[in-house]
């Protein structure tokens, strides 16, 4: 176990007076950067970033920060469940650091592209045949990981090789942030 105890603390954003959202902080005694390279291992879209020891990771819509002595969650609805949300972080935190001999840690910082970068590859036909509304709706989701350049059968014509070839350079190896979407039906 790599966190024995923490002080918990939690409110409503300074930037948001009257918020019905809170956060959660979690002061830890220990140093736990060590654990970090193994949760961006295997924590799907997080972000690390090795020069700062810390790394970033949206969970069901809050967004979560692990630092050397602190654990952050925000975006909660209520104070019982941001409590309940970083108890359930300092157990993914143990159970990770428990388990580092079966994980191969990765220290890579892996970066999104610029939905703009993206979007410019794309047709800009919004056709609807990948089942989005719109080329840029489609683009933020292959920038999140959620739909893949497959999904667009416009880029899969011969006059776009050029462009498809450079989506998946550019969006390999990126972990997706949240669910992959599932096409509608008649896309």
């Amino acid at each position: 176990m790599l966190i024995g105890s923490y002080e918990l603390e939690i409110f409503t954003p300074p930037c948001e007076p009257g918020a019905e959202r809170y956060v959660a902080r979690a002061r830890i005694g220990e140093d736990i950067s060590e654990v970090l390279p193994y949760l961006n291992a295997t924590l799907r879209g997080a972000v690390y970033y090795r020069e700062a020891q810390a790394l970033t990771w949206k969970k069901a819509g809050h967004n979560v920060a692990f630092h050397a002595h602190e654990i952050a969650v925000s975006n909660v609805e209520d104070r019982q469940a941001a409590s309940k949300e970083l108890e359930g972080l300092i157990a993914l935190v143990n159970r990770t650091w428990d388990k580092r001999e079966e994980i191969a840690p990765d220290h890579t910082t892996r970066r999104r592209p610029p939905p703009m970068q993206v979007y410019n590859l794309l047709p800009r036909t919004n056709c609807r045949r990948c089942g989005e509304p719109t080329c840029h709706v489609f683009g933020l989701k292959l920038v999140a990981g959620q739909r893949e350049v497959e999904d667009c059968p416009e880029l899969l014509i011969p006059e776009r090789s050029e462009h498809l070839a450079a989506l998946r350079q550019m969006l390999s190896g990126l972990p997706a942030i949240g669910p992959r979407a599932v096409p509608r039906p008649g896309a």
